[in-house]
């Protein structure tokens, strides 16, 4: 182990431990027992499922409920736990219960995984982010078991289970197939306060990151003394919330009745950062309301969070550089602070990749397929984004499709840097520069 750790960098380490428990996941899902037809599962559909579970996506090409059997949907349900919480949080998690010395490789490692500002304190919170982890879930589950009880009986304390992690961890899985119709997600409950209220708010916590829980725990409403990064977190997120809804409220849903259209509205507002569960219609929605989710789907949630997508501090950056250069300031500045350069950089190259993936993803599937762009690229947003909604094309598609999809996933929620510095290295310092020239831009 000692000589594998000094071969491999933090960030391969990350990579290959998602790649291992994907992989492991897809076998389990190929057994005729993870199946109701109890046949064998094609490993190109199982390893598709896999890869959605543990990169907490929700595309999905069998309907949970009517495709897999509880084992299934037990290892399925592990699958969105581990991707959720990190492959590398529940080793070190682990390594701690049973009395291991968590060495400073291994510290290292935690600190890139979750997005942490340093390695101090990194073991302590670790056991803050696992302790949280299951409280929230746990409470979510029982706010929902009511509701769930009464509808299915003894059945809606599994249905309030498995509901609570997949929201909370942004996964966008749902067993409703079997009482509501098959790819229904929980649109019976569109007009049921509780269930969404819930949803909503786990899917909002489990996106906001880890870093801004501490901050929360730590200081209360005492928001001057939160990092940073947690006050440009909180403002996009709610920003992100609110004017999405806005839109939905006025655009989208005018014909139902106003309680179910307000919550129609805020709930297809929260769900495309990176949550996948929809209580609509999706391919009612204008092509105006499509390109927005396509919009939120790429955003996603933030760093060291249970979402994907580009993250909300990233476009918090990229709007913070243009509004600079508007200015003619000499640096980007976010809360009254200066963001340096190196960030900004960060920012533009995590940008550049997620759209490039996202087009060349979705015109490549349209020309494969022969689809219509606007549903691919839908498709292809919100598998690069990790969210899971759908206009419901991911079943039809052929193998190279899905192929394209289960790569969009993993970068979404391995991350764009994790793979650049998984691959080139993340420590290269250039020392010989090179004559600077200036080249007419806009």
């Amino acid at each position: 182990m000692g000589i594998l750790k000094r071969k491999l960098t933090s960030f391969q380490i990350i990579l290959i431990g998602f790649a291992g428990v994907i992989l492991l996941g897809a076998f389990l899902l190929t057994l005729p027992i993870s199946s109701k037809t109890h046949e064998w599962t094609s490993f190109i559909d199982a390893l598709f499922t896999s890869t959605s579970a543990v990169c907490v996506t929700g595309l999905i090409v069998f309907d949970t409920a009517t495709h897999w059997t509880i084992f299934g949907q037990i290892v399925i349900l592990l699958l969105i736990q581990i991707g959720g919480m990190g492959v590398v949080t529940i080793a070190v998690s682990l390594a701690v219960i049973s009395g291991k010395k968590i060495g400073l490789f291994s510290r290292e490692t935690m600190k890139n995984a979750i997005s942490a500002p340093n390695v101090s304190g990194i073991v302590r919170l670790t056991g803050f982010i696992i302790k949280g982890i299951f409280l929230i879930e746990l409470i979510g589950a029982l706010v929902m078991m009511p509701v769930f009880c009464i509808d299915y009986g003894a059945e809606g304390i599994w249905l309030s289970i498995f509901h609570s992690v997949s929201a909370f961890c942004n996964a966008g899985f749902d067993i409703m197939g079997t009482k509501s119709g098959e790819f229904t997600s929980i649109t019976r409950y569109s007009a049921q306060p509780v269930i969404n209220i819930a949803i909503m708010l786990l899917i909002i916590i489990g996106g906001i990151g880890f870093l801004v829980w501490e901050d929360i725990c730590k200081h209360k409403w005492r928001i001057r003394e939160y990092r940073t990064q947690s006050k440009v977190v909180l403002i996009v997120t709610a920003a992100l919330i609110v004017l999405p809804a806005i839109y939905f409220f006025f655009f989208e849903f005018g014909d139902l009745p106003i309680g179910e259209r307000i919550l129609a509205s805020l709930f297809q507002s929260v769900t495309p950062r990176t949550a996948g569960f929809n209580t609509v219609n999706l391919t009612a929605i204008s092509d105006t309301g499509l390109y927005l989710m396509i919009i939120l789907m790429l955003i996603g949630g933030s760093p060291g969070s249970t979402a994907g997508g580009m993250k909300t501090t990233t476009i918090a950056v990229l709007f913070s550089s243009a509004f600079s250069v508007f200015r003619k300031k000499d640096n980007a500045e976010l809360m009254k602070r200066r963001i340096d350069d190196e960030t900004v950089k960060t920012a533009s190259a995590i940008f550049i990749m997620y759209i490039t993936l996202f087009l060349l993803g979705g015109m490549a599937i349209s020309a494969i397929e022969n689809l219509p762009i606007t549903s691919c690229l839908y498709e292809t947003a919100s598998a690069v984004g990790t969210v899971g909604l759908t206009l419901g094309i991911t079943p039809t598609l052929g193998i190279a499709s899905k192929l394209i999809l289960i790569l969009s996933m993993f970068f979404g929620r391995v991350g764009g840097m994790t793979l650049i510095y998984a691959a080139f290295g993340a420590n290269k310092k250039q020392v010989a520069k090179l004559p600077t020239d200036t080249i007419a831009v806009g």
